[in-house]
């Protein structure tokens, strides 16, 4: 008779070879995807965790999995959201320094040829 707690071999090679191939789909990850894939990994072992004291492990990983996955998703889709913002304020800030550093120049090169400007 088999044991309904374990996870069949099949099943778990393919999980791990979907997870490990996944991660070599692309370069870096964004914040976005950092929040992510901290989330579901967290909410499923709380949730296999939670699910094994009930006698469900499986169970209780897929649903914990699930749920944090959505959470990682809201919360790493705010610190994306804060990442855009500080590059834009970042690129202003230079763009401005840029600007005074011409008209500082600009001063410059006036008191040079007349004194005054």
């Amino acid at each position: 008779m088999k044991n309904p707690r374990t996870v069949p071999k099949k099943t778990a090679f393919l999980l791990t070879a979907t997870l490990l191939l996944g991660g070599c789909a692309s370069g870096s990850l964004t914040t976005r995807e950092k929040g992510v894939g901290i989330g579901a990994l967290g909410g499923a072992a709380v949730g296999g965790i939670i699910g094994s004291a009930v006698g469900h492990p499986a169970a209780g990983a897929a649903i914990g999995g699930g749920l944090g996955l959505g959470a990682g998703d809201l919360v790493g889709d705010q610190l994306q959201g804060q990442d855009n913002q500080n590059s834009r304020q970042d690129s202003e800030i230079r763009n401005n320094q840029a600007e005074i550093d011409r008209q500082r120049y600009e001063l410059e090169r006036l008191r040079r040829e007349g004194g005054e400007y």
